[in-house]
């Protein structure tokens, strides 16, 4: 069973009386239905629908655990501050260091990952340090269920929800009220016009660094992000890889000839043509 220590990541704790809906009001995850022993993702917003801030949150006693990048912390506690108004709610800090990740048959404890789950893989997270073992292995493991994480993958304030699918990894609440940039959200879910999506990227020898530029003949598609060898993360227009795919046109990071594939728990293909994307 492997164990990887995540160091960069930090805790913030939601209670009192309007914890749950004071956050089911503001953030993307459906608390609502948020089992027990169950951790999603989601994100703050901005007004115009982008990541703000993105996280882990799962049940903790009466309350909530809200797991962030430690770089983000600072700022989402004080966004959700100005927010807080005159609800009956408390934020603080946790002194916790890190999350441990741990996957496999033999996993107990924790709260078990919903975006691993879609992928068919028992992944549980829990604060503190309780392993040891390469942090290469939890990427590999995540760039192969294709899970994007801000700051690798996607810059904050650039991305939409349904970039990174969140719309399909249990980050996406379209059955609850109103929250910070839905108006956007919803009606990109509705009319269907999400174009840029998460890919898998084969390398046929290792990728080049992340940021670099993903083409179709001279024709940019979209950027690398997570590497391990000569595997990977894009975020890439669906519409023009699926073209490229269609026509034989070779695909490459930099000089490096890649293939393209969409994580098979998604249930997407790429449109092979542009009346096909449209639809």
């Amino acid at each position: 069973m492997p164990a990887v220590f995540l160091k960069e990541r930090s805790f913030i704790r939601v209670a009192g009386a309007e914890a749950e809906p004071f956050l089911h009001n503001l953030v993307t995850t459906d608390l609502a239905s948020l089992g027990a022993d169950e951790a999603r993702p989601g994100a703050l917003l901005t007004p115009q629908g982008k990541i703000l801030f993105d996280f882990m949150i799962w049940r903790d006693g009466p309350g909530f655990l809200i797991e962030t990048d430690t770089a983000q912390r600072e700022g989402l506690l004080k966004r959700l501050t100005m927010y807080r108004l005159r609800a009956k709610v408390d934020f603080a800090a946790e002194d916790l260091n890190g999350v441990t990740v741990a996957w496999g048959d033999a996993v107990t404890g924790g709260a078990e990952d919903s975006r691993f789950a879609k992928a068919g893989i028992v992944l549980t997270r829990a604060p503190g340090e309780h392993g040891s073992d390469a942090a290469a292995l939890y990427d590999e493991l995540r760039i192969a269920s294709g899970v994007a994480v801000s700051g690798r993958d996607f810059a904050l304030q650039d991305a939409f929800p349904h970039d990174v699918l969140m719309d399909l990894n249990g980050g996406l609440g379209f059955r609850k009220g109103c929250y910070v940039g839905q108006e956007v959200v919803s009606r990109m879910h509705h009319r269907g016009t999400a174009r840029r999506r998460v890919v898998i990227v084969k390398g046929n020898a290792g990728l080049p660094a992340s940021g670099t530029e993903l083409t179709a003949g001279s024709k940019p598609i979209g950027t690398l992000g997570s590497t391990e060898g000569d595997i990977g993360l894009a975020i890439v227009r669906i519409d023009r890889a699926g073209e490229a795919i269609a026509g034989g046109t070779t695909i490459q990071a930099g000089n490096v000839e890649v293939s393209l594939s969409l994580p098979s728990w998604s249930g997407l293909s790429f449109p092979a043509s542009a009346d096909e994307a449209s639809a």
